[in-house]
């Protein structure tokens, strides 16, 4: 075991990375920044509000980016969550990705700031997930938008709440959830790290930095195999039939290609699959700074959000 897959360690090093990422956020136009996040995509004007969703795990902040005024009666809704392997809490670099949606897809988009470990270890974040999208499938006369019409994603540890919100929903017998989309997700975290093989040989993601996102996000090894953890793990083999249907979007030279494929392949044995798009000659978060690549991508989704919208319910 390494030194940081101890718990102790892995906490002190999390809570480091947790305040020096609210540093760069806070730096004024720096990389990092709120407002460098802010500044991507210019073309795609920012209509946003900020709310609060309750939840039985604490309350839950979320940005709400409204489609272009003159959408036509309720538009649909999109809960997004962010990366950050569990322990680090930056929606805004999820700003970009949820104003192309509401502008192209003319959805709105709930983007959560969910709770994170070591303050809040496995199973708060995914509890707490699963709590937002009730709400927000409920509250959608209220709130202006189509509950009805609902779909959920994430990238990276983002994308692994989202494949737990469905999973939840898959066993709690809703909300309906008309599309799930898993972007460059973490679903095997039963593997360690040090026996994944990415397609280079220095990928983005290293071995040290799963160990303190693993062991601070699940802190007892054992755990990791749970449903809601390691979908894609070798323990996982109940029926998914019926579970909502999915984008699964994996980068070329990603560590986690693997476990996403895999998991795409359970969905489409499942009937849940809708697409498998891989993004050539990518790494782990290449969208945050490759403009071209996240643009084509974030315009894959918001297609796929549209016809989710379009389908019937029933």
């Amino acid at each position: 075991m390494s030194l940081l897959a101890r718990p102790a360690v892995a906490t002190r090093a999390a809570k480091t990375m947790q305040g020096l990422t609210r540093l760069a956020s806070r730096r004024s136009g720096g990389p990092g920044s709120t407002a460098a996040w802010q500044a991507r995509f210019p073309a795609y004007p920012r209509d946003a509000r900020e709310s609060t969703v309750p939840t039985s795990v604490a309350p839950a902040p979320v940005t709400v980016y409204a489609p272009p005024a003159g959408t036509a009666g309720r538009p649909p809704v999109h809960v997004n969550f962010h990366g950050g392997g569990y322990v680090m809490s930056m929606p805004e670099m999820d700003d970009a990705l949820c104003r192309i949606l509401a502008v192209e897809a003319g959805v709105v988009v709930v983007n959560v700031r969910y709770v994170v470990a070591p303050q809040h270890p496995f199973p708060a974040p995914p509890t707490q997930a699963y709590d937002v999208v009730r709400w927000v499938a409920e509250h959608g006369a209220e709130q202006g938008w189509d509950g009805g019409r609902l779909s959920v994603g994430g990238q990276s540890a983002g994308g692994g709440l989202a494949a737990a919100v469905a999973r939840q929903a898959l066993e709690q017998d809703g909300p309906a959830i008309g599309l799930q989309v898993l972007h460059y997700p973490p679903l095997d975290l039963a593997t360690s790290a040090r026996d994944k093989k990415a397609a280079v040989a220095r990928p983005m993601l290293r071995p040290w930095m799963a160990d303190v996102f693993d062991t601070s996000y699940v802190p007892d090894p054992r755990r990791r195999a749970d449903r809601l953890v390691s979908p894609a793990g070798a323990s996982d083999t109940v029926d998914l039939r019926g579970i909502a249907p999915a984008l699964v979007i994996t980068a070329e030279y990603d560590l986690l290609r693997a476990e996403a494929a895999r998991y795409a392949g359970r969905l489409a044995a499942a009937g849940a699959l809708v697409e498998h798009h891989e993004v050539a000659d990518a790494d782990h978060g290449y969208d945050a700074k490759d403009d071209e690549k996240a643009r084509a991508t974030y315009l894959l989704i918001a297609r796929h959000l549209r016809q989710a919208a379009a389908r019937d319910p029933s």
